[in-house]
């Protein structure tokens, strides 16, 4: 065999696009025009086959499966069956497929029973989708053996797309198509049907949004849902419904009875708990399931001051309460190519089907209404000449040939005219065939009036969309609204102080940068537990409601609410699980976040400048860079300004220097690196602090003590000067060592 030299970028190209077509057409997108993908049409094919139809006994799922990988998918077992126990769900289906006996799953997430133990059977609306397959509406393929066949589409009297939605994800190409009320897409159908022209403002006031099966409110503009209806691509915002319960006394609880669709409810109340558990709100004491068979979430505020709807509001932003539903219409069209679909389209193209599926199921009973015409033609020949042609079927060998001679019949009539029972022969019967006769004339009369004209079709089709209204009416369970559409709806507008109850905690921080609360305040800490080898640095009293300025050597600044600081009488947690600190990151300074105050900062090569809170707050967990360092540099001290002199003290430990002058000098900055504090010839800057003049140095030790500022006259100088050899252990006493 020759060898063929091809370029591998080439036939990579080649074999990714293949297998790219094969995964969007074969198994991801579903089919515009019975809105299955081909597992799920296989399924409900294999149960046709298999006589499962929505008044007969069910069968084991095991079976259905079975049949389904072994005929026509050849795929595995648990996949099939978890596509049959998808059909089965009603949170999952807004209109089921498949009518499910046994443990068929949950809201919670837990899972089927295994497929041994389940039973399954189609519903009403599978058997409207599987309507006159067998008058070759539609075509058919062979299987992957090629020992069967297959349909290559449903029929489907039933606009299951737009009905049921569809999801899949296939190669760089992804569907999401929400469900939809097929009362409201059955009259959308019959205004398209009479008028095609209609524009999508019009069909939008018919169908105004999703309807999914697991309710919820759609809290998104009619501009929102229009843009994505047209486009076929958008989102919109899906919201839990709920309904304030009084308990009496103005006591109240907040009850949620639908949540979004295809959100786990068992992770939302995980979600909320962990909330409630952690102090990251503080407007709820609990949260209860009482669902059964309906859903039931009770949420227990912790005082009855706080709105109800302020609540949801806060909580919606915090959990899957709320959640963005993406739209994206992408399906495979009838020349079997991917396309982004709008509504107005995905209408039309089911219209269009059930068109084809009419003249196709016309032609075919045209047919054989022709051929029972002819044998019956025959059968009449028969009536009026019986003694000649008994005679001669008695007395030839090939009466075939005679009778045809004589009669003139088709090979069609003589065989059924030698076939015929003596039974039929008599008058009666003679009667019931001339009838049959007269009516089929009239039949074929009727399908060759649907075959010419295009106004009979949209008067059939008129009919069986008006059926499917009427069985499917708003009154009816399925037929029946469950989705509520607030195009109005406004966000309340809400302070997080609302919900904070403004409690005393202190904060504790050790050298080893673990952090805690404690409830309330104490004069004493001393019975606070360390880890081994680890001690205080910071105690900080302060409320529940306030936020935590962390500066750390690396010169950020991280912003913590206290809020969100484990309680307990542990260690507590490392500073790193509530900010983006990284382990070579020092803690320099805690302190209580203040709108308007300076903060004076240091680094060690002894530069520094005055920064305001304001520009301090950080809105990621990830800080905000403030001063920025040389390499070999570090952050070494963050302290408030209190007055209007500045102390800096620098040097090794066996000299150090203190410069002290009028903090005038100092400017105030965003973020940089600073000016230089105070000269270095041989060490670092320790330490850089504020006071006032008339005050002097005050020590917050045990015992208060003060150096008045005439004592600190002999260390007064200007910026950037070396400074003398500091007081004895004013160092330590600052930082009291």
């Amino acid at each position: 065999m020759k060898e063929k030299k091809i370029q591998f970028s080439k036939a990579l190209e080649e074999r990714y696009l293949a297998y790219a077509l094969s995964t969007i057409t074969h198994r991801a997108l579903p089919d515009v025009r019975d809105g299955l993908k081909p597992v799920h049409r296989r399924l409900l094919f294999a149960m046709s086959q298999l006589k499962l139809g929505s008044g007969t006994g069910f069968k084991k799922s095991a079976r259905i499966v079975g049949d389904v990988i072994g005929k026509y998918h050849p795929h595995g077992d648990q996949s099939v069956y978890d596509a049959l126990v998808r059909l089965a769900q009603n949170f999952s289906t807004r209109y089921l497929l498949i009518n499910g006996q046994g443990n068929f799953g949950n809201i919670d997430g837990d899972n089927a029973a295994a497929m041994r133990y389940t039973e399954a059977k189609l519903t009403s609306t599978a058997e409207l989708m599987l309507t006159d397959i067998g008058e070759e509406t539609v075509d058919f393929i062979k299987t992957y053996d090629g020992t069967e066949n297959e349909p290559m589409v449903l029929p489907c009297a039933f606009p299951n797309l737009i009905a049921n939605g569809s999801s899949g994800i296939a190669v760089g190409m992804a569907t999401s198509i929400p469900p939809h009320n097929i009362f409201e897409i059955s009259k959308a159908l019959i205004k398209l049907l009479k008028h095609p022209n209609t524009p999508l403002s019009q069909l939008m006031k018919i169908i105004p949004g999703p309807d999914f099966p697991t309710g919820g409110e759609i809290i998104d503009s009619n501009v929102s849902i229009k843009e994505a209806y047209s486009k076929g691509k958008g989102s919109l915002r899906l919201r839990a419904k709920w309904h304030e319960e009084s308990l009496g006394r103005g006591q109240y609880q907040i009850v949620i009875t639908e949540i979004p669709y295809q959100v786990n409810k068992s992770r939302i109340i995980e979600k909320i708990s962990e909330l409630i558990d952690n102090k990251k709100i503080n407007y709820l004491e609990n949260i209860q399931d009482e669902s059964a068979e309906d859903i039931r979430i009770v949420l227990l505020p912790k005082t009855r001051n706080i709105e109800a709807k302020i609540i949801i509001e806060d909580i919606c932003k915090v959990s899957d309460l709320e959640t963005k539903f993406s739209i994206n219409m992408n399906a495979i069209n009838s020349k079997f190519e991917p396309k982004l679909f709008n509504l107005k389209e995905i209408l039309n193209s089911f219209i269009s089907h059930r068109f084809e599926i009419l003249k196709r199921r016309s032609k075919y009973r045209l047919v054989q209404t022709e051929n029972r015409i002819e044998i019956l033609k025959g059968f009449l020949i028969v009536y009026k000449n019986l003694d000649r042609i008994i005679k001669i079927i008695r007395g030839s060998n090939e009466p075939e040939k005679k009778l045809i001679k004589a009669f003139r019949f088709t090979k069609r009539q003589v065989e059924a005219v030698l076939a015929m029972r003596l039974r039929q022969l008599k008058k009666l019967e003679e009667k019931d065939i001339k009838l049959e006769y007269q009516n089929l004339t009239n039949y074929r009369k009727e399908l060759n009036l649907i075959l010419k004209s295009k106004i009979k079709q949209t008067s059939i089709l008129n009919e069986e969309f008006n059926n499917i209204a009427e069985r499917y009416n708003k009154s009816s369970i399925n037929g029946k609204r469950r989705t509520i559409i607030n195009n109005e709806f406004k966000a309340v507008e809400y302070s997080i102080d609302e919900f904070d109850s403004k409690e005393p905690v202190s904060i504790i921080c050790s050298q080893n940068g673990w952090i805690k609360a404690i409830k309330g305040h104490q004069e004493d800490y001393s019975n606070v537990k360390y880890k081994d080898g680890d001690k205080s640095k910071f105690i900080i009293k302060c409320k529940n409601n306030d936020k935590l300025l962390l500066f750390s050597s690396l010169g950020k600044f991280y912003t913590i609410n206290c809020s969100k600081i484990i309680t307990g009488r542990g260690f507590g947690e490392p500073v790193s699980v509530i900010v983006d600190k990284s382990d070579n990151e020092e803690v320099v300074e805690l302190s209580v976040y203040n709108e308007n105050e300076n903060y004076l900062i240091a680094s060690a090569s002894g530069r520094g400048f005055i920064v305001n809170t304001s520009d301090l707050i950080a809105s990621t967990r990830s800080g905000k860079k403030i001063m920025n360092l040389k390499q070999g540099d570090k952050s070494i001290s963050c302290c408030k300004v209190i007055g209007d002199y500045i102390g800096v003290i620098s040097g090794d430990k066996k000299s150090l220097k203190f410069l002290t002058y009028d903090l005038s000098e100092i400017p105030q900055m965003q973020k940089g690196r600073g000016i230089t504090l105070q000269k270095i010839k041989i060490g670092k800057t320790c330490y850089a602090f504020t006071y006032k003049k008339e005050d002097g140095i005050i020590f917050m030790n045990k015992n208060k003590k003060t150096i008045p500022f005439n004592d600190i006259k002999p260390w007064l100088g200007k910026r950037a000067q070396a400074g003398k050899i500091q007081p004895k252990n004013l160092l330590n006493r600052l930082l009291d060592k």
